[in-house]
């Protein structure tokens, strides 16, 4: 074969390849890494929007009574636990907001959250098999506006955050009390 027939045959495997990746389903548990890859980025928006749906988050949202909370969180936090449908699935969510700046304190969330929210962290249990070892939670810490934040290197935060590591989201909640990784409670230790 001529160098230019191996090169156009190459570029045709690259065309299907790149055809056969636009038709996955990446709504699905594709995401295996540690931070998040395109299954984890489309699912956090699917799950942004049932949370703005659900007026759990975004600008509608039904506020809780501020506390105050402890780093990696905020300074002060809101938290919600209930159960949330994405795709058809229904499970347990669990919200935080965290809530920062200068002036920041219980009372002054209480009057305006818009002007301290800093992130929305959620934890959402997607369906059986989709991270057995870690209970099948999906993670996302999403900006006010429900973009993505990202790690010091630009990694977004959703679907298996910083899995295998040391310290982040899936280290910290594994030594919740139940097994559970949830701090509040132990009502999700049987699933």
């Amino acid at each position: 074969m001529n160098k230019a027939f191996k090169s156009l045959l190459l570029a045709g495997g690259l065309g299907l390849l790149v055809a056969g990746c636009e038709n996955m389903n990446f709504s699905q548990p594709v995401d295996k890494m540690p931070f998040a890859g395109p299954g984890s980025t489309r699912y956090a928006a699917q799950l942004w929007s049932a949370l703005v749906s659900a007026q759990l988050a975004g600008p509608g949202a039904v506020n809780g009574t501020p506390y105050k909370g402890q780093p990696p969180h905020g300074a002060i936090l809101d938290t919600v636990d209930t159960t949330l449908t994405v795709n058809g699935h229904s499970g347990p969510v669990i919200i935080k907001r965290n809530f920062g700046g200068p002036g920041v304190s219980k009372q002054a969330v209480a009057q305006n959250p818009a002007k301290y929210l800093k992130a929305v962290t959620v934890m959402y249990k997607r369906e059986k098999g989709y991270d057995p070892v870690d209970k099948d939670w999906f993670w996302a810490k999403f900006k006010p506006n429900g973009a993505l934040h990202t790690n010091p290197k630009g990694m977004k935060l959703a679907g298996r955050v910083a899995k295998g590591k040391p310290a982040g989201c899936i280290a910290c909640h594994k030594g919740a009390p139940g097994g559970d990784f949830v701090f509040n409670h132990d009502r999700y230790a049987g699933g």
